[in-house]
């Protein structure tokens, strides 16, 4: 039977209280370059570019993302993926909805069959003042927290150890909220040149956290006092430039002890802790365990 025409996502305002994120599939991929068939979906996807490269059309439009990037793809909206890097690229997938209301047993739960669409099955997306609807603007630059809660949630969906189902839902919740609080300082980059700038700051300091950025130097590239830079870099990132740096830093040491051999001395120098001793009070301070540890955990797992 065909279906009525509809215009998806469907949504539901509703008070925050009443979020309550099911997590259906969250995994770490590597794929090779690749066109994946036109689909839609009955949950929600994040899906995050660790590495490489994305081309994502939707809606008429088409999405590019790189490394350090997420696509925000809703329930019922036709979508193509591509992976379009020379190499393998490394993608991270969440699906979920917003209120637990979904029953996914299975992965092929989440697809929708054209030959036998299920109307009722499209999950509702949850819309709360003073933030816009996340499908918007479905491309999203998350933080580094945001994107450590995601490997987080991973983790626990993994291994699925007693209660994960509420740590999950925890993480998601949080994963959520800093991509809605990214919406306001999205918007300040746009409407301001020196926003515009700062953004692009940041996103070199993504490509190079070794790099001696401090504060001076960069409100001096800026030609802005260094408390006004400070001020609007925070209204943008989220945090002041010290902590964002440090961030990335860690994200970035995580990200080599996990994927290469590089010794502890090397990933430290990589992301700006040429002193080993240092770089590993600093790594512990964030993790909770030493650079050593982490990656023989992570290797175990």
């Amino acid at each position: 039977m065909p279906e009525t025409e509809t215009s998806y996502p469907l949504s539901k305002q509703v008070p925050s209280r009443e979020w309550s994120p099911g997590i259906h599939y969250a995994q770490l991929q590597t794929l090779a370059p690749c066109i994946f068939p036109r689909r839609r979906l009955y949950d929600f996807e994040l899906l995050y570019i660790r590495q490489g490269s994305l081309l994502t059309r939707m809606d008429n439009k088409e999405f590019r993302l790189s490394s350090g990037q997420l696509i925000f793809l809703s329930p019922g909206v036709y979508h193509q993926n591509m992976i379009v890097s020379a190499s393998d690229s490394k993608l991270l997938g969440i699906h979920f909805d917003f209120f637990g209301e979904s029953v996914i047993t299975r992965e092929e739960d989440m697809l929708v069959n054209e030959e036998e669409v299920l109307p009722h099955k499209f999950a509702l997306e949850a819309v709360t003042a003073p933030f816009s609807p996340l499908s918007e603007e479905p491309v999203y630059t998350p933080s580094p927290e945001c994107v450590h809660a995601m490997e987080q949630l991973v983790h626990e969906f993994t291994m699925r150890q007693a209660g994960y189902e509420w740590v999950c839902r925890g993480l998601m919740l949080g994963i959520l909220t800093s991509l809605l609080r990214s919406q306001g300082s999205r918007r300040l980059a746009k409407s301001s040149v020196h926003g515009e700038r700062i953004r692009l700051l940041i996103d070199e300091m993504e490509l190079q956290p070794a790099g001696r950025w401090t504060n001076r130097s960069m409100a001096a590239t800026m030609n802005m006092h260094e408390d006004h830079f400070s001020k609007l870099f925070r209204e943008i990132a989220g945090m002041p430039p010290g902590e964002f740096l440090r961030s990335i830093r860690h994200r970035e040491a995580r990200k080599l002890l996990r994927e290469t051999d590089e010794s502890i001395e090397a990933v430290g120098e990589r992301v700006g802790y040429p002193d080993i001793h240092y770089f590993s009070r600093v790594f512990t301070a964030n993790e909770g365990i030493s650079p050593r540890a982490y990656r023989k955990l992570w290797r175990i797992l």
